[in-house]
């Protein structure tokens, strides 16, 4: 099955209208026709079988013929993660943490954080792709980019953690302080870390340190663990 973005259409629409570069990627490299059916989903948790009516490689039109719910998952994921040197690692692991199940992404610039600017717009269209490529319903929130102290600062809920590798600090393994059916905040520094100032301030607020296993990962591969570690928790 392929699957389709369009966050417009919903429940009381009885008619999807494509836009030009999604039109044509469906009539000219598919070569999808009339009556054929495809799948849609809007990113909330829908997903729709649309019949087409027009197949303008333009603006390709289409009829709704069936929608359907998916049950919301019972767990929340949030991963708050220091942009990498490299834009092209972030863009990897916001690719496969959505294909694992992320449900929602902050990028937190830090003490040591080398590159302080993101393109939102890069990563949304990284997120879509994921999201349709893994055939979910659900698109990951992703928000704007925020320092990590004001990070701290705004009222977050559930389990937070925070995965560094300062030495001479205690820190839990996530595998055993991750709780199933839980909404969880997962903090993953730069490539040089949390700085000392910045980890003594998250267990101010509430944040509890963990570690991710015994090897030094890269903050891309870091967030990919912590990831699949409560992805592995929340297995039916």
């Amino acid at each position: 099955m392929q699957l389709f973005y369009n966050p417009e259409i919903d429940e009381t629409r009885k008619q999807v209208e494509f836009p030009r570069d999604e039109s044509k990627h469906i009539v000219k490299v598919l070569r999808k026709n009339v009556g054929d059916v495809l799948k849609v989903t809007n990113g909330r948790g829908s997903i729709f079988s649309v019949k087409i009516t027009d197949a303008n490689p333009n603006s390709c039109k289409a009829e709704i013929i069936a929608s359907e719910k998916e049950k919301p998952a019972s767990w929340h994921l949030h991963l708050a993660v220091a942009p990498t040197k490299m834009n092209d690692r972030y863009e990897w692991f916001l690719e496969k943490a959505t294909e694992i199940g992320m449900h929602e992404v902050t990028p937190v610039i830090c003490d040591h954080s080398e590159r302080k600017h993101v393109k939102l717009n890069r990563f949304e269209r990284v997120l879509q792709s994921a999201m349709k490529q893994s055939l979910h319903s659900a698109l990951p929130q992703l928000n704007e980019a925020v320092s990590l102290r004001d990070f701290l600062k705004q009222d977050i809920s559930g389990q937070k953690f925070i995965a560094h590798c300062e030495k001479g600090m205690q820190r839990f393994q996530l595998k055993e302080k991750t709780e199933p059916s839980a909404e969880v905040t997962i903090l993953i520094g730069p490539e040089g870390d949390f700085s000392t100032e910045e980890i003594q301030l998250a267990l101010q607020h509430g944040w509890q340190p963990i570690s991710l296993g015994n090897s030094r990962l890269r903050t891309e591969t870091a967030a990919i663990v912590a990831c699949h570690t409560v992805a592995l928790a929340n297995q039916d």
